[in-house]
């Protein structure tokens, strides 16, 4: 099954806020690019990806993201993430007819293609479907199979707003890279272990993190 991607990125200026505590305001909208650079660039070369649709409104990124080969879908609605994402998929899917569409992250510059294609490999087997990030409360990754309604449900605790809603979770060993998104400087330090895209890793050269 080849899925299309949609892929959520708020205006850099307004991107990564929590990560002031390691990145001066000047650095964040740099940071904030870096990582969906390596999570698109990423995500392109996965054997499981047809395509991958970048809704935004930054035209910095929109610029950058485009020339690695995403599609990019402004933010029409502009009514926030769950809406973002549901207009994407519908985008998406005037061109694709019932095409499987996942949502993912910007935010995960050590994703591996290898460990996508497994959670999207697990994903095929359910109508709904969702991984959580790291810290067990989020979620990264979002999947509905052919002709079934996304339903995005992310937010404060979104692992549990997504299984109330109907999506199986997916309970998958050794996918560490698309689990690992980045909002503090903690989680920088965790995606820097795992061993992070060529942008991400120029970029947070030199940034003090804490515990490292």
């Amino acid at each position: 099954m080849q899925w299309t991607l949609v892929i959520p990125l708020k205006p850099l200026t307004r991107a990564k806020s929590r990560l002031a505590d390691t990145a001066a305001d000047g650095v964040r909208p740099g940071l904030a690019l870096a990582f969906a650079q390596d999570t698109v660039a990423a995500a392109l070369v996965c054997t499981a990806v047809a395509d991958v649709a970048v809704v935004t409104d930054d035209e910095l990124a929109a610029r950058e993201l485009a020339a690695l080969g995403a599609r990019i879908v402004p933010d029409a609605p502009a009514r926030g993430l769950n809406a973002a994402l549901a207009h994407g998929a519908a985008v998406v899917r005037e061109k694709r007819p019932g095409a499987p569409v996942a949502t993912l992250n910007a935010d995960l510059p050590a994703l591996r293609p290898p460990e996508l294609a497994r959670v999207l490999q697990a994903a095929a087997e359910f109508p709904r479907a969702f991984l959580a990030d790291a810290a067990a409360r989020g979620t990264t990754l979002l999947a509905a199979g052919p002709d079934r309604e996304l339903r995005p449900a992310f937010g404060i605790d979104s692992r549990s707003r997504h299984r109330v809603s109907g999506a199986a979770e997916l309970a998958l060993a050794g996918v560490d890279s698309v689990r690992q998104d980045v909002d503090t400087g903690e989680d920088l330090r965790a995606a820097l272990a795992l061993g992070v895209g060529p942008r991400t890793a120029a970029v947070s050269a030199g940034l003090l993190i804490p515990g490292s």
